[in-house]
């Protein structure tokens, strides 16, 4: 739920390299692409919290230090007038709180994955859906942004929203999580134990006399000393092995599992569905601001159908399409998407008018629309991330999912960036705008080409990956 409450800090953020900080459209989104650069290494985030438990856990520790990380970034912002003006400083800022966000993201998403994995795939959209829908309410709430920035400055709400950092931080105290990698211990003394006594019990039958009984009993005396050395030696050593495992051993794993194709291919197509579509979305922000002068309050009313949306699209996902082959779901999203593009060309070129539509309606149906479609691509992709993950390394694995997508999303950021500029885009010259879109429709429709990346009969549910046997199917030969 916080994460979706995000919503209503980066609304402000947006106004503020806009109308402050003077920011051409390429500028402003290029720092916000930067700003986001820590989603896109999360899997060093989850190979530290995988590798390295604190106090023998390994995810309510990094919940706090993640949440610390995101709390004190808004309240400077806040307070510091002169950070606020400065373009350099404020992007720091920013990617210090991602940083946290970051880093909370790929602890949830570990606990999701353990919960998917041991749930089953029956129940990992169910899953899914309830961890989106959460996000989903906070989105809702989060679009209050909008609403206040026609009541309040732009400080207020960076240190309003640090009230949410604060209570994650708070409610990692609530979150239950037992000690994990110290088991080993405990069972290895009681195996030795257990040895010891069966070697005992085999040398009793060898003898007579009460000379060997005592011989037996000194026996016995010695090992249980040299027992309790061993376990107290062995407990040591687990604190300075065992917390601390070689992270070559992770990363090896890691590879191992990535370099399976039916891991590989379809996080390859889902790179290439992200990269591909040059993201101009900071653009046509500028563009409804400054020439269709919508106020925050309706763009706010904009996101909050769209969050609306978002939950209606996990519904149908999950109701509806996760029984349908997983090719026919991404190419109905991507064809849907490529929809939502037509209208933003239609809205540039003034076309609408023509037949009386009012540029807020095309705003509204453009926003509750993509957000819906967007789910349908989405879905699969964390059911898929999280039912493909092996046991051990699943905050690992997961958070490279997750990164595949993040770092694909930020370099489709930065090719629209790019193209804002070569275009010559600015705060008041929105001539090429209609070509920028033209560029991204052509983009989001090259995926489909790249379809056939993702196995022929794999569905919204299920991965092909089958946990309890170690194979993997790629749909031509299964590979142990």
């Amino acid at each position: 739920m916080v994460q979706g409450f995000r919503s209503f800090v980066w609304t402000a953020v947006s106004y503020q390299m806009k109308d402050i900080m003077k920011l051409s459209p390429s500028t402003s989104q290029f720092l916000v692409s930067a700003a986001f650069l820590p989603w896109s290494i999360k899997p060093i985030y989850g190979i530290v919290s995988d590798c390295i438990p604190i106090k023998q856990r390994k995810r309510v520790p990094y919940l706090i230090i993640s949440s610390g990380l995101s709390l004190f970034p808004w309240l400077i912002i806040g307070l510091s007038e002169h950070l606020r003006s400065s373009s350099n400083l404020c992007m720091l800022m920013l990617i210090v709180q991602n940083l946290g966000s970051a880093m909370a993201d790929v602890v949830i998403d570990a606990m999701i994955a353990e919960a998917v994995r041991s749930a089953g795939p029956k129940f990992a959209g169910d899953l899914q859906s309830l961890s989106w829908s959460s996000m989903a309410v906070g989105g809702i709430f989060g679009s209050l942004g909008g609403y206040a920035l026609s009541n309040l400055p732009l400080n207020a709400i960076d240190i309003i929203f640090s009230a949410l950092p604060l209570f994650q931080l708070v409610t990692c105290v609530f979150v239950k999580e037992s000690p994990k990698g110290f088991e080993s211990t405990t069972d290895n003394a009681a195996h030795d134990h257990a040895d010891g006594q069966n070697i005992d019990s085999a040398f009793a039958g060898q003898g007579s006399g009460e000379s060997f009984k005592y011989e037996k009993g000194a026996r016995k005396k010695r090992k249980r000393r040299s027992l309790s050395k061993r376990s107290e030696a062995h407990e040591k050593h687990n604190k300075s092995v065992n917390l601390y495992p070689s992270l070559k051993s992770a990363l090896v794993s890691l590879c191992t599992a990535f370099k399976q194709p039916a891991i590989m291919r379809p996080k390859a197509w889902f790179f290439i569905s992200n990269a591909a579509v040059t993201n101009i979305s900071t653009v046509m922000f500028y563009y409804q601001t400054e020439v269709l002068h919508l106020e925050a309050s309706f763009l706010g009313t904009a996101s909050v159908i769209g969050w609306f949306n978002l939950m209606l699209g996990t519904y149908i996902y999950n109701r509806y399409l996760k029984h349908k082959k997983l090719r026919n779901i991404l190419m109905f999203a991507h064809v849907g998407l490529a929809i939502i593009t037509v209208l933003d060309i239609l809205l540039v070129s003034r076309l609408h008018i023509q037949h009386g539509i009012a540029d807020k309606y095309m705003v509204l149906w453009g926003s509750a629309l993509a957000d819906a479609i967007n789910q349908f691509k989405m879905m699969p992709f964390l059911i898929l991330s999280g039912q493909l993950c092996p046991p051990g390394i699943e905050g690992t694995l997961f958070a490279l999912f997750m990164s595949i997508n993040n770092l694909s999303s930020t370099l489709g950021s930065f090719l629209g960036a790019a193209l804002t500029s070569a275009l010559n885009i600015s705060s008041v010259q929105f001539d090429n705008l209609a070509l920028g879109l033209a560029v991204q429709l052509m983009g989001t429709l090259l995926p489909i080409g790249f379809l056939f990346l993702i196995p022929r009969d794999v569905t919204g549910l299920t991965s092909g990956y089958r946990p309890d046997h170690h194979f993997f199917w790629t749909g031509l030969v299964c590979i142990p």
